[in-house]
């Protein structure tokens, strides 16, 4: 849980800067300060890639996972969740809720917060919540300094998302072997890869699409176990 302690306090320290600062901050630093954070977040990925011992499973269940996510098509679905939120809340209402509004969505949505949280409930790795700290915690400023004080409250929803999702699969871990969080764990890695590429600016990859990945993967390497494959 101290990752997702860490991300709350992220957003509370960055969130006041910026409304210390207003906008004195030139957008370029926040730019070039998160896409070097985007290399970061990539380097983890190739790091975390490698806890995985059979390549195959990894294979088969991005595939697959990649295919039902976009079947279902999850990112586009998380979108329009994002913009039904503000056409019923945020669009004309007061400064405050369209803030709170705002940074809920960019800092609860998406695949960093679920995949870290994953992480951190199985193996006890916070890297992923760490790294996303940081880039939320530069993203916080800028909009702490143009929307306000609303903002600073999506740290409640950050603590409720992300330690949820951290204790779900903290209760799952039990019954999850070794080698499955491993895979896992792997898996995820792949999506830590592609979102540094996309901070980056190199890619623009719906990597939400492939959450369904870290559903099928335990199945597939229990699969492949009995089966020999691999």
């Amino acid at each position: 849980m101290i990752g997702v302690i860490v991300n709350t306090a992220a957003v509370l320290i960055g969130g006041g800067i910026g409304l210390l600062f207003k906008k004195g901050i030139p957008t370029r630093i926040i730019d070039s300060v998160m896409k070097i954070m985007g290399a970061v977040v990539f380097s983890m990925g190739i790091r975390g890639i490698f806890k995985g011992e059979n390549s195959l499973v990894l294979l088969v269940s991005i595939v697959l996972g990649t295919i039902v996510g976009e079947l279902i098509d999850i990112d586009a679905r998380i979108t329009k969740l994002g913009e039904l939120i503000e056409t019923k809340i945020g669009s004309g209402a007061s400064g405050f809720t369209q803030g709170f509004v705002t940074a809920t969505l960019l800092f609860c949505v998406g695949a960093m917060a679920i995949v870290g949280s994953i992480q951190a409930g199985t193996t006890g790795d916070n890297s992923t919540l760490f790294a996303k700290s940081v880039l939320d915690g530069v993203s916080v400023v800028m909009l702490a300094a143009t929307l306000g004080v609303g903002v600073l409250a999506s740290a409640a929803c950050v603590l409720i998302l992300e330690g949820g999702i951290a204790l779900l699969a903290g209760f799952l871990a039990p019954v999850l072997s070794s080698v499955m969080i491993a895979e896992m764990a792997c898996v995820g890695s792949l999506m830590i890869i592609v979102l540094g590429l996309n901070i980056m600016d190199i890619t623009d990859y719906k990597v939400a699409n492939c959450l369904p990945s870290l559903v099928f993967t335990p199945f597939i390497t229990e699969l492949f176990s009995m089966s020999g494959i691999g």
